[in-house]
């Protein structure tokens, strides 16, 4: 660590770490910081040298301060320092020694589990005795709780979404407050509406913090938030924050952007060039299953990495996080899964196929790199799919004022609390959303999580539609900058802290514009070949639903338990998912929702005959069965035709529609609600179908369930076997 320089301080006591070494006070009237004892600095030094394992460790500009004012002063703190920087030291050096002063021990709220495991292994060279309160390790609470209550755990952490589970709120949280010594937030930017990853679950920290004793110190600490962001933040945190605001350049990193490439060539080059960059690091996509297809090319073309996204579990997670902190892999294919909280010094390299939607996430994103090495490579390759993928993620984190109302009309109505699969019956839009919104609707006072899900409390809620539109705003500027600063023409290392709100911002000269491209930018034909090749493999199963959603007898569906096995559909196919990077892009192209009606061409026509020619039939289909099509009649029917005639299978007709059956934006339970009775089985078709097995077409699969209803009704009408083909997967 290098060694502390004077700092100077503004005119509301925050502390200035900007000024130059050895530049003393600010012009003008502004106030010093406090000095710091010479005999304090000695005993927090002597603890830093314990938490490193470095005798000639040294603070760094802000460190010292900053442990001061939580130590004696008992303030409430926002530190905002590059990653890196070391904020994990201020936390438990301070802890360190306010428990030598007597004082109860430190509640560190986190993110991720991953940040935990690092921040409990960090805390055990420091001397530190830490434990977590977690969802894999609730039969020990009460024996952490009485380890805290006698002194032997000096740290405890917890997630923001530890703060709103009912027994943590109710019965663990108020014996906390009584005896803690140190509030820690990390990640704080979470806090703030307006920063780039808004978590609900952090709303409810500033309620705790209100009815915080004035004498507990408070620390707060984030290396992405701007000036917009960190007055929000402090606000939350209390009157008389403290900010700590320091440099955010990053020397190590070297910034590059390789434009103009399409999704095949972006991944030929990645899998031509990827041992060219030194030791190990992250390659970034947008979706699971760009990663998952990116990591399948990879190691078919003989490169050692792993995907990592949110559907790893927790148990293979935490494996290959160790995996790439002992160089074992060469890199993670990652989602933004990978990101808080996951610290590898030495990481070489990120790479991003696909930019994050602001470039304070872009920031954040490389942030893993370069912490203890003198040089890392960024490199980011854009693709033209970003900005539709930033579209929905912006739309999905909004809440919806109708799915609002009817949750809390669903709660005023009921005797009792709902859970959150009763209420997906009640309300209709998917689970991922719902508890999204009611994590937004708790954090509001509008309901309340409790033992068996939710109540209303009985305050209601306003939609507060010019602060949505506010924030939406916010994220169409933050978007914007983030294509500015692929395009821009000067530094890239001064643009992303110039986003920041850096106060300081200068060019780095490291970065492809200010030195050079440093990087090969062939690619192989080999390479292009290969992934081709593979990025090109086409057909995807559509697995059967075999089970009835919970809860439809509730809204008049008598469907329960499991389907029969005589109305089951066999699994289908489809040529590729629509986020798939090779056939995906031209179908997406030819399906999307701006694209006339029309029959298919010939070579999404070709990919239908491949993908039906390697299908291993259980029992080859003998007719062809269309869904009706209210968007795309003319797509539909001529799939079916022409299917029929290439296969001499006989074209039977397609299903009648009998009534609207809505969107399919909404979760299972509404979904199956709104497909049962919409369909029926004309006559000539059931004397068709009957003892046949049945190619049953449609344009799109999305929820699987009306591939599921009309091979029910096909099956019921005397077809043998039910096979959906359909041309894409919306996943």
């Amino acid at each position: 660590m290098t060694s502390a320089t004077p700092s100077s301080a503004t005119t509301s006591g925050e502390y200035d770490l900007e000024a130059a070494p050895g530049a003393g006070a600010s012009s003008g009237s502004a106030p010093q910081p406090a000095q710091v004892p010479a005999d304090f600095e000695a005993q927090a030094r002597s603890i830093l040298v314990e938490l490193t394992a470095n005798p000639d460790a040294r603070f760094r500009d802000g460190q010292l301060e900053a442990i001061h004012d939580l130590v004696v002063g008992k303030k409430r703190v926002l530190v905002v320092q590059r990653t890196g920087w070391g904020k994990s030291a201020v936390y438990f050096v301070a802890t360190r020694m306010l428990r030598a002063a007597g004082t109860g021990p430190s509640l560190i709220v986190s993110p991720l589990l991953a940040l935990m495991r690092d921040q409990i292994a960090a805390a055990e060279r420091a001397g530190v005795r830490a434990a977590s309160l977690n969802s894999s390790n609730v039969t020990e609470w009460d024996g952490v709780i009485e380890d805290l209550k006698t002194g032997s755990v000096d740290v405890l952490l917890v997630s923001p979404e530890r703060l709103n589970n009912p027994q943590f709120r109710d019965e663990i949280m108020p014996q906390l407050m009584r005896f803690l010594g140190l509030i820690v937030v990390d990640e704080a930017h979470c806090i703030s509406d307006w920063g780039h990853d808004f978590r609900p679950d952090y709303r409810r920290i500033g309620h705790i913090l209100h009815n915080l004793s004035t004498d507990t110190p408070v620390l707060a600490t984030t290396a992405t938030a701007n000036s917009r962001v960190v007055a929000d933040v402090a606000e939350q945190l209390g009157d008389h924050t403290t900010v700590v605001r320091g440099e955010l350049a990053r020397d190590s990193l070297r910034l590059g952007v390789l434009p103009g490439l399409d999704a095949s060539e972006r991944i030929a080059w990645l899998a031509g060039h990827l041992g060219d960059f030194t030791g190990s690091g992250i390659v970034y996509s947008l979706t699971v299953s760009a990663a998952e297809d990116i990591t399948r090319i990879l190691r078919d073309q003989g490169h050692e990495v792993r995907a990592y996204t949110g559907r790893t579990d927790a148990e293979e997670r935490e494996e290959l996080e160790q995996q790439l902190k002992d160089n074992r892999i060469k890199a993670l294919v990652a989602t933004s899964a990978l990101g808080m909280g996951f610290d590898k010094p030495d990481l070489g390299f990120v790479i991003h196929i696909g930019a994050p939607s602001s470039a304070v996430a872009y920031y954040q994103q490389v942030g893993r790199a370069g912490r203890a090495t003198d040089s890392a490579d960024v490199i980011l390759l854009p693709g033209p799919e970003d900005e539709r993928i930033w579209e929905y993620f912006a739309t999905a984190s909004m809440p919806n004022q109708h799915d609002a109302a009817a949750v809390l009309r669903a709660l005023d109505e009921s005797d009792a609390s709902l859970s959150v699969a009763r209420l997906e019956t009640l309300v209709g839009t998917k689970r991922s959303r719902l508890q999204l919104l009611l994590k937004t609707l708790e954090v509001e006072d509008a309901v309340s999580k409790v033992k068996g899900g939710y109540v209303a409390t009985g305050r209601g809620w306003t939609y507060d539609r010019e602060r949505y539109e506010h924030v939406a705003q916010v994220r169409a500027a933050e978007a914007q900058a983030m294509l500015d600063y692929e395009a821009t023409r000067g530094c890239r290392m001064e643009f992303l802290i110039r986003q920041l709100d850096d106060p300081d911002p200068q060019p780095c000269g490291r970065c492809d514009n200010c030195a050079g491209v440093w990087w090969s930018t062939e690619i192989s034909a080999e390479s292009r070949q290969a992934t081709a090749g593979t990025l090109h493999r086409i057909g995807l199963p559509i697995e059967p639903r075999s089970t009835w959603p919970s809860g439809l007898a509730t809204i008049g569906v008598p469907l329960k338990g499991r389907i029969a096995a005589g109305e089951l559909a066999e699994e289908g196919r489809a040529i590729a998912r629509l986020s798939d990077l090779g056939q995906g892009q031209v179908l997406r192209e030819f399906l999307g929702p701006s694209a006339p009606d029309a029959e298919v061409p010939a070579q999404i026509g070709q990919w239908c005959l491949e993908v039906l020619g390697q299908w291993n039939w259980g029992q080859r289909p003998e007719a062809v069965v269309s869904i009706p099509s209210a968007r795309r009649p003319v797509t539909v029917r001529s799939l079916a035709a022409n299917l029929a005639a290439a296969g001499r299978l006989v074209d039977a007709g397609e299903l009648v529609q009998v009534r609207d059956h809505g969107s399919p934006e909404v979760n299972s339970a509404f979904r199956v609600k709104d497909l049962h009775d919409a369909f029926v089985v004309p006559p000539e078709v059931q004397e068709t179908v009957a003892g046949r097995a049945v190619l049953l077409v449609d344009d799109e699969v999305v929820s699987r369930w009306t591939m599921t209803i009309a091979a029910r009704l096909l099956r019921q009408a005397g077809a043998s076997a039910v096979f959906p083909f359909a041309l894409a997967l919306r996943a």
